[in-house]
């Protein structure tokens, strides 16, 4: 696999896991999809997680912590063999250790939809590249006339029929368009299940970007950790070039630190940490992202006393910050993990970006009530 970290493969994100989809396309290697369409209790993953499998037995990504492995990998292999989709449902609170082992203790009730990388996914995977969500409905069992495997994409409320697969009626989509509007959009997975019929409702969204302004040597472990966790990176320099070696970032550029707000592109899923050590510079990045885009989130590094520095700056030249602009700025940037080094310090502001887009607080896990995770199982009644 053209991408795969062969030393670890299994940690790859869902930006990594759709360029090796979408490589895969274009080399025309064969290939499957894993997608839990269902979990009953608790899981490791969530609906909507996938594992891709290669001809050659490579695999990227994961649908569990590992327990599962070996039987998705011959699943999938027989999937790419037949050129026929299958659903598997893995009961892990029985927990059968003569078929699968000891302890596998997941505590959960897991279906998979395995299913060939064919032509059905390029028109996702290519929408979703450039930036626009889409809804993939996916028949994952029937028992009428609308085969396992039957697939239509919905993108801007307009369906888009695939090649390699047969297409949902048009009655069927329309029963349950409440569901693909609370989808759409939201990165969430459901399934509906109408006259024998069960949907999987998948949707998927744009990689969410971290456009990052600065230029000094901390830039580094901070790209580092955002790819890692599947952000889209951009750094800018307002002075001076960047050691592209060095720097793991998806695109760098240098220019007047005015020119910031040209590389955001999708604004509302685009997040910015402002981190250039140069008061003059941090202030101009500031207003500009403020003033020119709409994006929820900007991050500016230091400490209070220097931003309200930076804040005194722009009264000056009569840019106040309106209430508004200060909900989307967090100052000092980060969650409160006590580090100082300047990996902990990256980690810090990585891990609040993440929990701001993932519309979370950060705290501790053992202080939230309730799953973890959202319930998002059949559409007539939660999990």
């Amino acid at each position: 696999m053209s991408h795969v970290d062969t030393d670890d493969p299994w940690s790859a994100t869902e930006k990594d896991l759709r360029e090796e989809m979408r490589s895969l396309r274009k080399a025309g290697q064969r290939a499957a999809v894993a997608t839990i369409v269902s979990v009953e209790g608790s899981a490791y993953r969530r609906p909507g997680a996938k594992m891709l499998i290669s001809a050659d037995k490579d695999s990227y990504g994961a649908v569990t912590a590992g327990c599962l492995e070996d039987a998705v990998l011959d699943i999938a292999h027989d999937v790419i063999d037949t050129h026929e989709p299958r659903t598997e449902v893995f009961d892990l609170i029985q927990d059968d250790t003569e078929t699968w082992g000891l302890g596998l203790g997941c505590n959960g009730v897991i279906e998979l939809l395995v299913e060939p990388l064919d032509a059905s996914w390029d028109y996702p995977l290519t929408a979703v590249a450039d930036g626009d969500p889409v809804t993939v409905a996916t028949v994952t069992d029937s028992e009428s006339s609308t085969p396992k495997g039957s697939r239509t994409v919905i993108m801007n409320d307009t369906q888009q029929n695939v090649n390699n697969r047969h297409k949902i009626p048009n009655e069927l989509i329309d029963s349950f368009s409440d569901t693909i509007e609370r989808v759409h959009s939201t990165n969430q997975t459901q399934i509906t299940q109408l006259d024998g019929t069960q949907i999987l409702i998948d949707g998927l969204t744009p990689t969410a970007n971290l456009l990052i302004f600065g230029g000094q040597k901390d830039i580094t472990p901070m790209a580092k950790l955002a790819n890692q966790v599947g952000f889209t990176t951009h750094v800018h320099s307002g002075r001076g070039a960047v050691d592209r070696s060095s720097v793991p970032a998806d695109s760098i550029s240098t220019g007047h630190p005015t020119e910031v707000a040209t590389h955001v592109g999708n604004a509302e899923n685009t997040y910015a940490i402002v981190m250039s050590h140069n008061l003059l510079d941090d202030r101009l990045a500031v207003e500009t992202l403020l003033s020119e885009t709409e994006i929820p989130y900007l991050g500016v590094m230091g400490p209070r006393e220097r931003f309200k520095e930076l804040c005194d700056s722009l009264l000056k030249d009569n840019a106040q910050l309106t209430t508004a602009d200060l909900d989307r700025i967090a100052a000092p940037v980060g969650l409160d993990l006590g580090g100082g080094e300047p990996v902990e310090i990256a980690l810090s502001i990585v891990s609040e970006i993440l929990a701001v887009s993932n519309d979370r607080e950060g705290g501790q896990l053992c202080e939230r009530t309730g799953p973890i995770h959202s319930r998002t199982g059949e559409d007539s009644n939660s999990e």
